[in-house]
């Protein structure tokens, strides 16, 4: 289900503290790197990724390739940092 914008503000200004969390450089999406932001937005939900990929296109295609893989919502994305969100699951 999409983020409202009242709940992407929200985000938004609850993500503005945090630093990137998970950095993708020249080695691209591996499932080393799908796992760690697994990992991280299972026990907090929201974090912040540092995409190095010099062109829009290719870090739009990334995010979009990540949020997809990761089942999470893209909250922002500003230059080379994205910032995504899942909700936890109810175990």
């Amino acid at each position: 289900m999409p983020l409202s914008e009242q709940s992407k503000r929200e985000l938004r200004g609850r993500g503005h503290s945090l630093k990137p969390v998970v950095s993708i450089g020249s080695a691209g999406f591996s499932k080393a790197v799908q796992r760690e932001i697994d990992l991280s937005l299972e026990h907090h939900e929201l974090m912040k990724i540092k995409l190095g990929a010099a062109d829009r296109d290719t870090r739009k295609a990334l995010i979009d390739d990540i949020c997809t893989r990761c089942n999470a919502e893209l909250v922002q994305a500003i230059g080379h940092i994205a910032l995504i969100y899942r909700k936890k699951q109810d175990h």
